[in-house]
């Protein structure tokens, strides 16, 4: 067993993320907003380089490899935003990376990871399991496997939002953050935080039928979404089940998640054009749906992640004539 299998994510390490991608990326916008009667701040991670907060964990990850590692290449498994996090990173790196996605993944996020330089292998996504065939792959290439959410380094990466979020409402004259809504698939964003802010209340907020951390949280143990998950366009979102080691931190963290319709989240990203001139990818738009539909809480010092916007045009364009 190697050290990344067993290391586990800290709050030091989020902070020597944070460095690292400070080092190398600005911080993404912290946007003063009013929903309703409630002021709120929402962090732009849609403006991101791929378009997505994942960059950060894919960045600390591939940058902590050794020589000999980065020589053997790197494997991962995503739907379009960790591809393209781990592309972007490995480009930079030198390091050639093979990318297991979905065959239904957005056209967009293939053809960027494909433009960024990886090699994209396509699977589906409900009659093959990924893990096996990116593992299988690692192992033939003697690569390391980069998970997108189940991963030390990665959980640490993306708390470094948080780090950014901490500073610049400092900055602004506000007070620390008592409420971070954060969009969750596996939990690798959600972790993350609840590591670089444990004075915040972190809430994970999924699609409904796909949530999986929810459902953990309300049992306490590691749930399943079950065999027939319902349609979703929330595709970076789609995981069936979170991983020990990120369970292991949400549990002790996260009293609670939330979750949203697919009608919700078409509303919050035409919310997001029409009051932020942002665009929202479904899956980077459902914290800020939970929040414009009454069911968070919007008191104290509540942040609200926008964590994607890699969307397909044509079906943002009807999400936005509401057709």
């Amino acid at each position: 067993m190697t050290e990344h299998t067993i290391r586990q994510p800290t709050r030091d390490g989020v902070l020597k993320a944070a460095r690292k991608v400070s080092a190398i990326l600005p911080a993404t916008p912290l946007i003063p907003l009013e929903i309703g009667e409630a002021q709120v701040w929402v962090k732009a991670e849609c403006l991101q380089p791929v378009g997505a907060f994942k960059i950060r964990g894919a960045w600390h990850r591939l940058s902590a490899l050794d020589e000999d590692e980065r020589a053997r290449g790197v494997v991962a498994v995503s739907s379009g935003n960790h591809a393209q996090g781990v592309a972007w990173a490995a480009r930079r790196l030198g390091i050639e990376a093979t990318i297991v996605m979905p065959r239904d993944a957005p056209p967009i996020k293939l053809e960027r990871t494909k433009q960024l330089g990886a090699t994209v292998v396509t699977y589906d996504r409900m009659t093959q399991n990924r893990e096996e065939i990116a593992q299988k792959l690692a192992a033939e290439k003697g690569a390391a496997y980069v998970h997108a959410f189940a991963d030390a380094w990665v959980i640490e990466g993306q708390g470094s939002a948080g780090i950014e979020v901490l500073a610049q409402l400092q900055q602004q004259g506000a007070p620390p953050p008592t409420r971070i809504l954060a969009c969750c698939g596996g939990g690798g964003l959600s972790a993350g935080l609840a590591l670089a802010c444990p004075e915040a209340q972190i809430v994970p907020v999924e699609p409904k039928g796909w949530d999986d951390v929810c459902r953990s949280l309300e049992t306490g143990a590691i749930q399943s979404v079950g065999a027939c998950p319902p349609t979703t366009a929330c595709d970076a979102l789609q995981t069936f089940q979170t991983s020990p080691i990120n369970f292991a931190v949400l549990k002790e963290r996260c009293d609670h998640g939330l979750r949203a319709t697919e009608e919700e989240v078409k509303e919050a990203q035409r919310f997001a054009f029409a009051n932020l001139r942002l665009v929202l990818e479904p899956g980077g738009a459902v914290a800020l749906a939970a929040a414009l539909a009454g069911k968070a809480k919007l008191d104290g010092t509540t942040v609200i992640i926008l964590s994607g916007g890699n969307v397909d045009p044509q079906q943002f364009a009807k999400v936005i004539a509401n057709s």
